[in-house]
Order: structure tokens, then sequence, then C-alpha cells
């Protein structure tokens, strides 16, 4: 009697996965249900985990990094290294971090039982994000303060105040004569109201400083907001994500149109986007493109393993990276467009020929150049500086709560029994007080040395790691496998060389560059000092956790305990246990398959990582 056996994965309504086993005996069909619930929570819709991972991955790097940096670079001609390090980098890695928390539904930590001694690399992940979270929420206060301010008859930064010397309106719209010896000290009112009202800002070298109580209370408000929508658990930022992610979009169409329609912004717009093509050929270039795919889709961070952990197990994750990614660049460019059509505006209405005289660099572009731009609007400046603040208060509520998440998914998988709701207030409350330091007057430069140290130069060392341990330790050709098994789909050799070959390698060349060209940052020794040694405590997890792994294996000698420590853990798979022991299945018989009667060969080796 001849029997066919195959097996699918079908999502029920309960988001419970149900195995169905269906056996074809002399043509008559017969359907057997092996029940396994999952004990981890999942999104209410597929829609809402891609919706989420938009929100997350769309944050303030497409705002005011994304167009500064395009424009250093070459404007328009930086599109063409940043599409290509997108096509060959950025998706693969964002596809591949998509396929791995799914297909395991563990976080950035857990996933590495598929090779214990790695560990440290999602512990290293997991404070990465922990210096991320304390210094992203400071960014939304700020936001939150501004965005107060606006709703005043008045923008409160178009004009100076009494007490400011050698300060100009930044309402004025009529020319500044730039020859004038006393014009060039003068500064305007916008960047006044942010360095002295808001931030009331002092050089590092003079302390950190105390708080200011206004932006206190907006970060405590910007704090509320993101405990409440996590302490109900990932369901709740599912439905916030609807909001989150949709949103802006209509305040970007907005304020798109609106910027296409100012006195030049046309010329703002083509001077982001004129090539610069004698740039295209120089290392620089290229390093910057990588170095914003990494930080504009969030990869690399443990947070899209994190959301991709709580999908039901035959989630097409595949379409949601490509939509994702794309997505993504495609909003840099569009808000690359606002900006500078703004900022063309801006020179225009001061008869500045330079736009690069009216452009400034991360927080200065959002907090400085932009309000001295809206301050200069005829119509509803009011209105559109509502709608900006809006946007980007909007965007980094749905991005912070993604690092939050990864870090109470971590915490979470290694305990359970923890509830939700403890973690969440437990790290809203820690992350809160910590978070106040940056409202200090010396917060921002503190802010700039945990983001390079404690953020960027973590971020590339443990991403290369994360590339050799999923594609050469665990190997290219398991993951297929494992996305053979789970999506019923074949893997090209294209996405097998990314991984394998592409990504490794680009990574390994952006962090020695990185390291070649590093400058410390312009703020009293001891500072650096404390970012090198916050690098260090996230960098060293790995051969701390690799030494306790290696210590912990039941075997006998040290060579089999090394051996045992970089093998999958005995419950690597599936979440559900039926389909886990089918999966175990399937690799024993694939590793009988390669194995019978074949010596060893190196070339044969590396061949079958990649491509079997």
């Amino acid at each position: 009697m001849a029997v066919e056996q195959f097996y699918e994965f079908t999502r029920c309504s309960s988001s419970e996965i149900t195995l169905l086993s269906k056996e074809q005996v002399n043509g008559i069909a017969i359907t057997v249900a092996i029940p396994g619930a999952p004990t981890r929570e999942k999104w209410g819709k597929g829609v809402e985990f891609m919706l989420s991972c938009i929100a997350y991955s769309v944050g303030f790097g497409n705002i005011w990094k994304f167009p500064y940096t395009a424009l250093q670079n070459g404007g328009g001609a930086f599109l063409i290294p940043y599409l290509v390090v997108l096509f060959v980098v950025g998706r693969p890695i964002y596809y591949l971090e998509m396929v791995m928390g799914q297909f395991c539904s563990r976080g950035c930590v857990k996933v590495y039982d598929l090779a214990p001694i790695m560990k440290g690399i999602g512990v290293g992940q997991s404070l990465a994000m922990f210096v991320v979270m304390t210094y992203y929420t400071p960014v939304l206060a700020i936001t939150l303060r501004y965005l107060i301010a606006s709703f005043r008859s008045v923008l409160p930064w178009s004009k100076c105040d009494p007490s400011w010397s050698r300060c100009i309106n930044s309402d004025f719209r009529g020319f500044l004569n730039a020859t004038d010896p006393t014009l060039s000290s003068m500064n305007v009112s916008a960047e006044l109201y942010f360095t002295k009202t808001v931030m009331h800002r002092a050089p590092l070298d003079q302390g950190i400083g105390i708080p200011d109580f206004k932006l206190t209370m907006c970060l405590f408000v910007s704090w509320m907001i993101v405990a409440v929508i996590l302490i109900k658990g990932i369901r709740s930022t599912g439905k916030a994500s609807y909001f989150l992610a949709l949103f802006p979009y209509v305040i970007i169409l907005v304020l798109f149109i609106h910027s296409c329609t100012l006195e030049g912004s046309f010329n703002g717009i083509k001077y982001f986007l004129t090539p610069k093509w004698d740039q295209l050929f120089t290392v620089t270039v290229w390093m910057e493109a990588v170095t914003q795919c990494f930080f504009s889709l969030s990869i690399c961070f443990g947070g899209i393993i994190a959301y991709s952990s709580f999908n039901n197990f035959s989630n097409n994750v595949y379409r949601d990276a490509m939509i994702i990614s794309w997505l993504d660049t495609f909003t840099s460019i569009i808000i690359g467009c606002i900006v500078f059509g703004v900022l063309g505006n801006l020179a225009h209405v001061t008869h500045k020929e330079n736009i690069q005289d009216v452009v400034r660099q991360g927080p200065g572009l959002t907090f400085i150049a932009y309000p001295d731009a809206i301050a200069k609007f005829e119509y509803f400046p009011q209105l559109f500086s509502v709608l900006f603040f809006m946007m980007l208060f909007i965007v980094g509520i749905g991005s912070n709560l993604g690092v939050i998440t990864s870090i109470i998914t971590a915490i979470r998988d290694q305990c359970p029994m923890l509830p939700n709701w403890k973690v969440a207030s437990v790290i809203s409350v820690v992350g809160f007080c910590l978070s106040t330091i940056y409202m200090a007057p010396g917060g921002l430069d503190l802010l700039d040395v945990f983001d390079n140290y404690g953020a960027k130069y973590v971020t590339l060392t443990l991403a290369l790691m994360e590339m050799i341990t999923f594609g050469w330790i665990y190997g290219v050709d398991r993951i297929c496998r494992d996305i053979q098994f789970m999506l019923k789909m074949e893997t090209s050799k294209f996405w097998r060389i990314c991984w394998a070959v592409v990504a490794p390698l680009v990574v390994s060349v952006i962090l020695i560059g990185s390291f070649v060209a590093h400058k410390p940052i312009d703020v009293p020794t001891e500072y650096n000092i404390i970012g090198w040694c916050v690098y260090t405590l996230a960098v060293i997890q790995l051969p701390l956790w690799a030494i306790y792994t290696v210590c912990n294996q039941k075997r006998n000698g040290l060579g089999r305990k090394l051996r045992s420590a970089f093998k999958p853990s005995r419950m690597w798979g599936p979440e559900n246990e039926s389909i886990r022991e089918l999966y175990n299945v399937s690799i024993e018989k694939s590793k009988q398959f390669q194995d019978h009667g074949r010596p060893f060969s190196l070339c044969k080796f590396i061949y079958r990582r990649i491509f079997k």
C-alpha cells in the first residue's frame, strides 16, 4: 500500500498553530490534526507585524540623518551607492533577521540557541539597545516641547527674546548683507531659542548641569505614552501600529505638497538630488551608505528579530521584508525632498545663493534650520509647525517601541514567568530616570558620545559577528532548509551569496574603516573614555558568554565541549513541539544524505555551506 505524506501549516482563528498531516492512502485523503499551542503571544493580524516594523524602521534617522548625509556625500549621486548597499546588504540582512526570529520564536538573545557559544552577541545587542533607549526618548521630549509651543498664536522661536544679544528674528524675510561684519556673528532666534530657552546648552567641560524642569515633564509624558502601549503586550503594540505607521504618511504627503509650492523649493530639491559624480568614487561615500543603511533600516539591533518572533510560523516574511525595505528608502527620499524644499525656500527669502549656508546637521537640522524656515512661512506657520513636530513625535514613538520591545523580549525569553507589565514598567521607570541626564545643559554632547560609542561602533562590531554566526557557524545551507520548511520557498543563489559573502565582507570593511577614520568626540577626554568603556562592556559579552557556555556543556574534554557549544541546542527549532519534531526528523534525513560516503573536502564544505 503506497503512502504519501506531507505537511502544511495553517493559522487558526485562536492564533495557535495546528499541524495537519494529510495522508494519501489508495487515493483517499485522510487528515489528522495534531494540536500544539505555542505559549508565546502573537500579533493579532499579520498586517500589524508589517506596520510595526514600518513604525520601528522609519524614525529620526530618516528625517534628520539621511538628507544631511546624502547632501554631504554627493547629493543625488549618494543614492546610487545607497541603493546598491540596500540591495546587497540591507535587504538581505533584514530578510535574514525576520526569518530567524519567526522560525524559532525567540528574541535577539535566545535566537543564539542555534550556536550557544555566540549568545554574547545577543546580550551585547541588548545592552546597545538599552543605551539607545536612554537617549531616544529625550529626543522625543524635545520634540514634544516644540509641538506644544507650536500651538501658540506666535511661534516662540520666531522672535528674539529681549535677553538675547546679537539676535535676528527668524520671521524676518528680507535681505541681510553677508559682507557686513556686524552680522557675521549674529544668530537667528530659532537657534537661540533651542540653545538658550529649550536646552540651556553649555559645554560638557562645565559639567553636565541640572535637567530642565519643562523638558523633564515632557520626558515623563513621552515615557508614559510608551509605557502604556508596552504594558499590554505585543497585541497593544500591533493595534497602535495602525496609527503610528500610517498617520505620519498623511502628514508627509501634506508637507511634501506644501514644500513643493514654496518659492525657491525647487532649487533646494534640485540641490539635494543633483549628483556630484566626483564623490561617487570615494570610499567615504560608500562607507556612509552602509552606515546609513544600517541605521535607517534598524538592522542588527535586535528589534527586527524580536518583532518577527511574535509572528505565526507560516507568515510570509519575504514579502514583508521587501515591502518595508523599499518603503523605508522611499520615505527617506521623500522626507529629504521636504526638508530641502523648505531649506530652498529659506535660502530664497534670505537671499542666500548657497543652500549649504542654511543646512545644519542632526538635531540642528530638526530643531534649528527647519523651525527657522517655518517661522518665515507667509501662511499658517503654526499649522505646519504642528504637522512637522507631530510627525516627528509619532515616528519617534514607533521606533522607540521597537527598541524597548527587543529588551523586554530578551528578558522574558530568559525569565518567561515574569509578567509583561512588570518588565515593561520596570524598564520604563529605569529608562526615565537615566534619560533625565540628557535634559541637562550638557545632555546633547553626552548624547553624541553614547550614540557614537554605544550604538554605532557596538552595532557594527556585533553585526559582523552576527553575520558570521548565521552564515557560517549555523550555515546558509541550513537557513535555506529552514526557509523551505517554514515558507515552502526555495532560496536563490543571490540571497545565499549575500548572506555568506557580501554582507560579512562589507560590514568588516566598514567596521575597520570606521576605526581607522575614528576621531574623538569634541568633549573632555574623560567622556570619550566613558564611551570606550560602554563599547567594551557590550563587546566583551561575546567572550564572557562563550567561556560560560563551554564550561556548562555536559561533555568530557575541552574539544567535545567546544564542538557541542557550536551546535544548536536540543530545544532549537520551531516553538510548536509537534512541528519541531518533524523539523528534527527532516534535519537528520538531510544530514544522512549529505554525509553518506563523502570524504571531507574544504572546497566541498564551503560550497555546501552556501549553495546546498
